[in-house]
Order: C-alpha cells, then structure tokens, then sequence
C-alpha cells in the first residue's frame, strides 16, 4: 500500500531536485546588485541631467564657480551626499547578509562587519562639513 492511498495521511510530495542554498543566495545577490546598478544609474541621470543644459541657446562658463566658498559648499554637498550613499548599500547589504546568514556564524560576522561600516560611513558623511571646513582653512 503506498503513502498516497492512506487515508488521513497527507500526500507525499514527488522527489524533486535538491536546491543548492548557496547558489540561490549568489543568484539573489547577482540580481540585488543589478537592481542597485539600475537605482543608481538612474539617480545619477536624474541628479546630473535635467535636459535644460541640452537646449541652452547661449551658451556660460562651463566650469566656473563665483568663489572658493561656492566651491566648498558644492564639495561639502557632493560628499555628504556619497558618503550618505556608500553607507546606505553598506547599510542594506549588511542587513541582508545578517538576515540570510541562517546560523552559520562566518556569515553573520560578515553581515555585523557591513553593518559597522556603515555605521562609519553614516558618522563620516555627518562629519563631512566639519572635515571640508578644516582643508578649506588649509587652503586658504
């Protein structure tokens, strides 16, 4: 008598092909690293580009800046603004390690480790005014 003819048992499942967790998590990852590519490809063209400069009948100054402290400020800007995004994929890709790290201690250290990093990323990108303010004056 087979395991699918008694009653009150449940069905057995057909033997299907065993699944390598490892793979599926580097095919996850190879697709969460396109998606980021794709979000930051995208950022990029919207933060560079708005089109304007495109039908500009006149053309400026291509690289011309009023003073040295337009050219901080927009240092100051640029910086916090990377820093601000290396932690934050710093900060998702931690979490996502730790999360997928089921148990296996290497893993996790590796999550905690990009965790951490981010962590300092955040601290620098709050600290990058100070930092760019403290080499203006060497500058100057």
């Amino acid at each position: 008598m087979s395991a699918k003819s008694v009653p009150g048992r449940p069905r057995q499942r057909a033997a299907t092909r065993p699944t390598d967790r490892r793979a599926v998590l580097r095919r996850l990852a190879a697709d969460l690293a396109i998606a980021l590519a794709a979000v930051a490809a995208a950022a990029v063209v919207l933060l560079l580009g708005d089109g304007t400069a495109a039908h500009a009948a006149v053309p400026g100054p291509v690289l011309a800046a009023d003073s040295v402290e337009a050219v901080v400020n927009n240092i100051r800007t640029w910086l916090f603004a990377l820093l601000g995004a290396v932690a934050t994929l710093f900060l998702t890709v931690g979490g996502l390690r730790l999360m997928w790290a089921n148990g296996d201690p290497g893993e996790a250290e590796k999550g905690k480790a990009a965790l951490r990093s981010a962590a300092i990323g955040y601290a620098l990108a709050l600290l990058s005014p100070l930092i760019v303010t403290v080499v203006a004056g060497w500058v100057k």
